[in-house]
């Protein structure tokens, strides 16, 4: 008969359940503290464009968007500001934190044509999407 050992309360969630965690793709960033960025992505005239939300954030000094290796992160931050001094608190369901999203770009993508603008909660960047090379290139075969 098997021994049965038992693991500790404060165990991880991923830890615990490991192949419930695997039959999903979570970004790994999930279980680093980071919460993911809701994005909806399409085409439109040559250019892929990805709009992120971001509500009651400052586009100016907590959100950041690089390109590099096909890839569009964003990330942003939202801070808590408490200024009601005598007020008695019982809930909060506002999230503050870390937020990131890693994108793909299409092949083609261009790292040096992007454009990003905020507006009404909104993040909206634009990725130029031109053809994708094709050449092919041939590989010399050696003899051992």
């Amino acid at each position: 008969m098997a021994t049965l050992t038992r693991r500790p309360e404060w165990a991880p969630w991923r830890e615990r359940f490991p192949r419930f965690f695997d039959l999903f793709d979570f970004p790994e960033a999930w279980f680093a503290g980071e919460r993911p960025i809701q994005v909806e992505e399409y085409m439109d005239d040559g250019e892929m464009v990805v709009r992120a939300e971001l509500p009651g954030v400052d586009p100016d000094k907590d959100v950041e968007v690089t390109v590099h290796d096909g890839l569009l992160d964003i990330r942003a931050e939202r801070r808590q500001e408490t200024k009601a001094e005598d007020k008695m608190s019982f809930r909060s369901e506002f999230r503050y934190g870390m937020f990131a999203r890693t994108v793909p770009l299409p092949a083609g993508a261009s790292d040096d044509d992007v454009k990003a603008s905020y507006q009404d909660g909104v993040l909206e960047v634009r990725v130029s999407v031109g053809e994708p090379k094709t050449e092919a290139k041939k590989v010399p075969i050696s003899r051992r």
